[in-house]
This record gives structure tokens, sequence and C-alpha cells, in this order.
């Protein structure tokens, strides 16, 4: 029982759920990045006008984009606030390995961030005048990119910890590491549009989220366990 309480998966659920808890018990950062993501998207019909060719060709870019700023505005709450009150410590001596720990902290911040996004990405969309297919290859393009944005971001927001000005220096770290999976998220939708096959724009952001899954925890781990020494 004892090898079973403190498996790898226990301490992935019980980072999650904690995680989660604490997101629930403050909304407000949650739904700031839902807010932003869905007035900048529906601020370009706006701006642009009613012409339906070009709406229909911003469309997957804006939302891409919108959906990148958004990820990256909840960054510091992966780990700050757990650096600041002691609790980041506690959980490093803790009896499950860190790099289990920041894998349920980066699955909970998908959840709350990138999966709120997809989910409420197709509403957005008819504003743009896209068909389901394209709603549909956006949508899953959002599920397959967004949870690689939290586990690149996990790593600059643990390596900028305790350094003044870290949400600007985790911004400038990560933006450029964001670029592929913004080229491929929103190129798999763009190449729907245009009758070619976006298959291979979905299999590398399915690649990303593999090689991450593997590599992000224990980069970040190892970054946390810097900035607690």
């Amino acid at each position: 029982m004892a090898n079973v309480a403190i498996s790898p998966e226990n301490g992935v659920l019980l980072a999650f759920r904690r995680d989660l808890r604490l997101a629930v018990r403050s909304k407000g950062e949650v739904i700031q990045a839902m807010v932003f993501f869905v007035m900048v998207v529906s601020l370009f019909p706006l701006a642009v006008g009613a012409e339906s060719a070009l709406l229909k060709r911003i469309a997957p870019g804006v939302m891409w984009v919108a959906a990148l700023l958004s990820v990256l505005l909840t960054l510091p709450r992966i780990f700050a606030n757990d650096y600041a009150d002691g609790t980041l410590e506690q959980l490093a001596i803790s009896p499950y390995p860190m790099a289990v720990i920041v894998a349920g902290k980066m699955l909970a911040h998908w959840f709350t961030t990138g999966l709120p996004l997809a989910i409420v990405a197709p509403v957005l969309g008819l504003q743009f005048g896209l068909g389901a297919h394209e709603l549909g290859v956006i949508v899953l393009s959002l599920m397959l990119g967004t949870p690689v944005l939290s586990m690149i971001g996990a790593v600059g927001a643990a390596l900028t910890l305790g350094v003044r000005g870290g949400s600007i220096l985790t911004a400038l770290l990560v933006l450029p590491l964001y670029i592929p999976v913004l080229i491929f998220g929103a190129g798999a939708a763009e190449a729907s549009m245009a009758g070619i096959d976006y298959t291979a724009n979905l299999s590398l952001l399915g690649a990303g989220l593999l090689l991450g899954a593997l590599a992000s925890p224990l980069a970040v781990a190892a970054a946390v366990k810097i900035a607690l020494d």
C-alpha cells in the first residue's frame, strides 16, 4: 500500500487536484484569461468590418495569437504563489519527485486555461463566418497546442522564480519558443480552409505535445530546484 500511496500517478493527481482547488477559489485569475481571449478575438471583426473573405482569412491567426497571449498572462500563477509562501519548498521535500509534482501543476494550468479557450473557440469562430469543419480543426489544434504552451511556459516561469520583473522575463524567454506552435496551430486551420491536407500540422503539434510531456517535467523540476537553492 505504501508503494501505491507514493506512486507517480498519485503524485500527479494530488498536485493537479490541489492546484485545481486553488484555481476554483481564485476564480478571477481563471476568468481573466477567458475574458481577455474573448475580448481580443471579438474586437477584430468590429475593427476589420464585415468582409467575409477577409474575416475567414485572418480568423486562425487571430484566435491563435489571442490564445497564446491569454496563456502567457497566466504563467506566473503556476509557481509564484507557492514560491512566495514557502509551499514550493515543502513540496520539494515531499515523498514525490519534483518532476511528478510539476507535471500535475502543468496539467492543472492547462485544464484551467488552455482547455476553456479551446471550448469557447467555436462560439467565437462564428463571428468570422467559419464553417463547422474549420471550427473543428481550430479546436483540435488548440487542444493539441495549448498544452505545449503550458509546458513551455512552465519552464520559463520556473527559470524566473524569485527574479524581479519575472513576468516580463518569462515572456521574453518563452515567446520565441511559442512561435512554432503558433505557426503549426494557425497553419492547420488555414490549410483546412484552403482545401489542403492539414494533418501534417496537427501531427507536428502532436509530436510537440508528446516531446513536451516527456521532457518538460524534468526541465521544470530542475529549474525549480535551482530557484530553491
